[in-house]
């Protein structure tokens, strides 16, 4: 194959080319996005392409990148809405230094948690004053260790980050296929790209990488998925609304149902938001799409707002409420070996719902490992997870048979 020096020279003249090896086909050749934020306007109309085509590549910004990666690009892909429509996304692929083993190199596809349903809340657009700058440098460390050890990662923005709107938040058909038609634009970008991968999620991504480990088998059956692993998922959709808009007090979690009540109310027409939420709530439901998660939970109307205040007294849920449980990770069953961990002292996603969802995969008989992570919060548990993350992937990849502890799962939640 091409060094990756040469193959991003290519790039910056117009193409990425790849050379076919005894691996992987010949990478096609790409076109070279337009620079600034002009690489995230598809073409209207977005020419015709399959699910996992690239629009057009260029090299990553330095402060979105993995360092330890030989290349870091920025791809514009196609992939599919809630209505299976064609749509433009952007994402990243990194690739490690060094030579690739043979089958080219196992790859991670990665699902990131909350950012905000704008625009500019993507990923691939963090800076050192970004919006979500913490939190996303705090996934390229782990990320990071994982190029380090010799693995190819991509990863979605989502559909509407990035991209123009809109975001369909926690929605995890449309984002879990997001996930894995990034794994095909990566891999006609990148020749080493292997055929073997793992999904990986964490929060928001917990949830989309436990629809796309169900989905993949089917959704990319010229892949082999060894394994998925997602960092306290979202679950228990209808029960977190029902607990929020039942509090009498500020709540970390009004700003993510706000977000799921708009995702959930702009693709099924019958969820109408003014026969459930206040008067006060409606004028301010669009700040939501100006702020990024951050500063919805610290400045503004949100940061401020009783909860319950925020819904009618009686509010009609029922087309909400059938959403919700057709975008619920528990009613799946996903083939390939499964770990789930969540802090025991996650305030964001409540280790006691996520205990619920364990048992709910098992139920099903996904083969799930469940590892409740003494102490650790919402992403702290990225954090003292990642030598455990590590050794598992690894695993995966070597062909391990995978531990399951469906038989008597531990509690997250001390109950």
């Amino acid at each position: 194959m091409l060094p990756a020096l040469l193959r991003i020279a290519l790039l910056l003249g117009g193409m990425v080319t790849g050379l076919a090896t005894h691996h992987e086909a010949a990478a096609q050749p790409v076109r070279t996005g337009p620079a600034g934020a002009a690489f995230y306007q598809a073409p209207s109309p977005l020419p015709r392409g399959e699910r996992g085509s690239v629009i057009w590549a260029r090299p990553l910004a330095a402060e979105a990148s993995l360092p330890s990666a030989a290349s870091n690009l920025l791809v514009l892909y196609r992939s599919t809405d809630p209505a299976g429509n064609s749509v433009a996304v952007s994402g990243t692929v990194a690739i490690p230094a060094g030579t690739p083993p043979a089958g080219g190199w196992p790859v991670i596809t990665w699902a990131h948690g909350t950012t905000g349903l704008a625009p500019i809340c993507a990923p691939s657009l963090d800076t050192p004053t970004g919006p979500e700058h913490p939190y996303l440098a705090g996934l390229r460390t782990l990320l990071d260790g994982f190029v380090k050890r010799g693995y190819a990662v991509v990863a979605t923005d989502y559909q509407g980050l990035g991209t123009p709107g809109p975001h369909p938040f926690l929605q995890g058909q449309p984002n879990g296929r997001n996930v894995l038609d990034m794994l095909r634009a990566a891999r006609r970008i990148e020749a080493a790209i292997g055929t073997r991968y793992l999904v990986m999620g964490h929060s928001q991504g917990g949830h989309a990488a436990l629809f796309a480990g169900a989905e993949g088998p089917a959704y990319v059956p010229e892949l082999t998925q060894v394994g998925t692993l997602a960092f306290a998922p979202g679950s228990q959709i209808m029960g977190r609304l029902n607990s929020v808009r039942q509090a009498p007090d500020v709540q970390l979690a009004v700003p993510y149902v706000l977000y799921a009540l708009q995702s959930y109310a702009g693709t099924n027409q019958s969820i109408d938001l003014r026969r459930m939420l206040a008067p006060g709530a409606l004028v301010h439901l669009p700040d939501l799409h100006e702020q990024c998660m951050t500063h919805a939970l610290t400045t503004g109307y949100w940061s401020t707002a009783v909860a319950r205040d925020q819904f009618l007294p009686q509010p009609d849920l029922t087309a909400f409420s059938s959403m919700a449980a057709k975008n619920e990770p528990g009613m799946l069953r996903i083939a390939a070996p499964t770990m789930i961990m969540q802090g025991t002292a996650d305030v964001t996603v409540p280790p006691g719902w996520t205990d619920s969802l364990a048992g709910q995969l098992c139920s099903n008989g996904t083969s799930l490992a469940y590892r409740p992570v003494s102490g650790s919060d919402h992403n702290g548990v990225m954090v003292a997870g990642a030598m455990e993350a590590h050794g598992w992937v690894a695993a995966r990849f070597a062909g391990e048979a995978p531990a399951s502890n469906c038989g008597a799962l531990p509690k997250a939640g001390g109950g």
